[in-house]
């Protein structure tokens, strides 16, 4: 199962807003994941215990720091867009976790 995490400055806007649209994104083309959504400083630990894909607005990019090379990270300019994102993420799914979409 996939693991995805959405961050914002605070963890409490903007992440979780963004969680639930790829929770949509994610049900209608039949991906197995689970997603969870932060703070820019809590994004470290989460990842540290394994994320697979990180969503975060391209201005916060740079606070994120190094992650490691099996974690992809989507910097975006419109965190809202799922024309933006979802093409990315599906993208991500069929090149490295194929066994996570259903059939």
């Amino acid at each position: 199962m996939i693991k995805i995490l959405a961050v914002c400055g605070n963890g409490m806007g903007t992440s979780l807003v963004i969680k639930l649209k790829v929770k949509k994104f994610v049900e209608a083309n039949n991906i197995k994941c689970q997603i969870d959504s932060c703070s820019l400083g809590q994004a470290k630990g989460f990842i540290s215990q394994g994320v697979d894909i990180v969503l975060l607005s391209s201005q916060l990019a740079s606070g994120l720091g190094t992650v490691p090379p099996r974690t992809h990270v989507l910097a975006l300019k419109n965190l809202m867009d799922d024309k933006e994102f979802g093409p990315k993420i599906l993208d991500i799914v069929e090149k490295n976790y194929p066994e996570d979409i259903s059939k």
